[in-house]
Parts: C-alpha cells; sequence; structure tokens
C-alpha cells in the first residue's frame, strides 16, 4: 500500500517530529533521499503529499506522478517547486514563512556589523600576531549610515527594525511592491526606487524571493552603489551575479560583501573565497533550535490538515 505522505528528502538530523505528527493522525509516511526528477519519479509514486526539501518537483515530476495533491516546502522559498504547472494540474503548494524570520534578520545583522565593524578581518589579524586598529581604518559610525532593504517582508521588515535600534537610517525597495501594504510598513522606513537605494546606501541587505530578483545585483547594479557600500544576502544565491561580485571586490569597488546563500551550494573552489573582505555562511541563517523544531512541526501539520479536508495555514498558489 502506497504512503499517503513521502518526505522526499531532508537533511535534518532526525525526523522525529514530522514522524509523531504523522503517526498520531494516523497517516502513513515515507522517508526519501530524492536529488533528481527522476529519483522523485521513480521513489514517489503514490503519494498524495510530498514534504520537500530541495529535491525538484517539476511539471515532468507533477505528469509522472498523478495522485500528487500537495507540496509543502521545509522553508519559505520555493524556486525548486514549478509553482504555475501544480496550479494547473490541481496541486496545492505551501511553504513555511513564519518560522524562523527573526533568526534570518539576526544573521543579516550579525553579517553586517562583522563586514562594518571589520571583525573577521581583525581578529585573524590579532590571531597572526598583529595589534594595530589602524589596519581597520575606515570604520562609520552606525547612526550616521544607510541601511537600504530590498523586500519588506516578514524577514525585511524585522531586519529593519534591528538596524533602527542602531540608529541607522532605513530605506527600503520592494520587487512585489504592489503586495506590500502600507500599514504593514514601519513608519521609519523610507520607500525608494532601485536606483535610488543603490546610490544612498552604505549597507544593502537582500531578503526578497529569488522568483522576483534574479540576477537583480549584477554588474550595472553594483556599479551604482557606492565604493564604501557592502552587500548582504541571507535570501536567495543566484539574486547576486558571483561573478560580477567577484571582480567588483577584486577591484575594490565595494568594500565588502556577506552571503549565507549561493548560486550553488555548497560554494566551493570559488574566487571570492580568496576574498578578506568576503564572508560566508553555510545556509544557516533560518537555523535555531527553536527554529529547526518549529519549521519541522508546520511542515507536517500542513500536511495533516491538507489529509484531513481543512484549510491549509500557508497556501502559495490559488487553486
Amino acid at each position: 500500500m502506497n504512503p499517503q505522505v513521502i518526505i522526499t528528502d531532508c537533511d535534518h538530523e532526525n525526523l522525529n517530529i514530522e514522524k509523531n505528527i504523522l503517526s498520531d493522525a494516523q497517516f502513513s509516511f515515507a522517508i526519501k533521499t530524492c536529488k533528481t526528477e527522476q529519483d522523485v519519479i521513480d521513489q514517489c509514486k503514490g503519494a498524495a503529499v510530498f514534504l520537500n526539501q530541495y529535491a525538484p518537483i517539476t511539471k515532468n515530476v507533477m505528469d509522472n506522478l498523478p495522485d500528487l495533491k500537495l507540496v509543502v516546502r521545509y522553508g519559505v522559498g520555493v524556486n525548486n517547486v514549478d509553482v504555475a504547472a501544480a496550479a494547473k494540474r490541481g496541486i496545492q503548494v505551501c511553504n513555511v514563512p513564519d518560522y524562523g524570520m527573526h533568526e534570518v534578520a539576526d544573521h543579516a545583522l550579525a553579517l553586517m556589523l562583522a563586514l562594518t565593524r571589520k571583525i573577521t578581518v581583525m581578529n585573524d589579524q590579532v590571531k597572526n600576531g598583529a595589534w594595530d586598529y589602524q589596519q581597520s581604518i575606515p570604520v562609520f559610525r552606525h547612526s550616521q549610515q544607510t541601511v537600504g532593504i530590498v523586500g519588506l517582508g516578514r524577514i525585511g521588515t524585522a531586519f529593519a527594525h534591528k538596524v533602527h535600534g542602531l540608529g541607522c537610517k532605513v530605506i527600503a525597495y520592494d520587487p512585489k511592491q504592489k503586495e506590500t501594504k502600507s500599514s504593514h510598513i514601519p513608519d521609519f522606513v523610507e520607500m525608494t526606487d532601485f536606483k535610488n537605494l543603490l546610490a544612498h546606501s552604505d549597507i544593502i541587505s537582500i531578503h526578497c524571493p529569488l522568483e522576483t530578483a534574479k540576477n537583480l545585483f549584477d554588474a550595472e547594479a553594483m556599479s551604482q552603489m557606492k565604493s564604501t557600500a557592502y552587500l548582504v544576502n541571507v535570501s536567495r544565491g543566484g539574486i547576486i551575479n558571483e561573478q560580477d561580485l567577484n571582480q567588483f571586490l577584486e577591484e575594490k569597488r565595494i568594500a565588502g560583501a556577506a552571503v549565507d546563500v549561493a548560486e550553488e551550494e555548497p560554494l566551493k573552489d570559488s574566487p571570492l573565497l580568496r576574498h578578506e573582505n568576503f564572508l560566508c555562511t553555510p545556509h544557516m541563517a533560518w537555523y535555531s533550535e527553536q527554529s529547526a523544531m518549529e519549521l519541522k512541526r508546520k511542515v507536517a501539520e500542513e500536511a495533516v490538515r491538507f489529509l484531513s479536508n481543512e484549510q491549509v495555514n500557508y497556501p502559495i498558489n490559488q487553486l
């Protein structure tokens, strides 16, 4: 008998929370380690629900698995799921947009401060025998800096509050600006266009989905940034053109960059890793012990709601 729920792939330490929730609701499930379209097609037949982390859920997958009715993503982004194709086939797609928003915002803040206060560079110098603050020059006062935020959803707004607490001026541009309700914009945030944000920001932090911003930060965009400006990305790889970023760091046309995501993960053998003013963490911004448990619980609970003919909490597409 085919399971009702399949976890297509998941790199978490264990799946005990999902197992307990599905078992308590008396829904059968199986756990797979799919990496490719063909893996999903071969291993996931018969299930109505996929809990999905990275495995591609494409038009081809959907056409070969006619029993599929729901895909729930572990996380916020859905760029590995063909949402439009799912809608045409009556397949509901859900994500979990609110499980780790403060963790991600905190991580962006930590990367920003590590860059602007030259923390990692100076730490390395001290460990190698130097003790000279002048090697950090220039460092600028945060209360006289402008932070530009690209994407003012849950995470971007949380980040805005955190940098506002440092006394920074906050400006923002949202690629989905028509969907951003003015009532959700903090009164201290000045909305602007992309060109103005590039020209006036001392730090730019990216908090928008890949679907609306692929290759947004290319050579043309970076050429409009201040040479003293920093770029932070905790959203999705592919929003920053990595080849162009490497050139701008090489030529010192921006002051530095920090990312938690890459076009291809893990980021290895990249020329970006040579630069002392480039920081990279391994797609961990979402993580705390609490957010990890919340994510797992919400993914499983969404599956239970759907299979119990209840309204899902986090629909991405309208059927």
